[in-house]
């Protein structure tokens, strides 16, 4: 694969997971425990890193 194209492809995930990540941080924590997530962990939930 191209370079570029995989480096397209790094940005783009990139962008979606500070987009998700985002998002989450503006739930409550209650709705967080909900999901399984906790604060302090939205990055690596996000990444599936769990």
């Amino acid at each position: 694969m191209d370079k570029m194209m995989r480096i397209g492809r790094k940005l783009k995930t990139y962008l979606e997971n500070r987009r998700a990540i985002r998002e989450l941080s503006e739930l409550d924590d209650r709705a967080l425990s909900d999901l399984g997530v906790s604060r302090h962990n939205l990055r690596a939930a996000v990444e599936g890193r769990r």
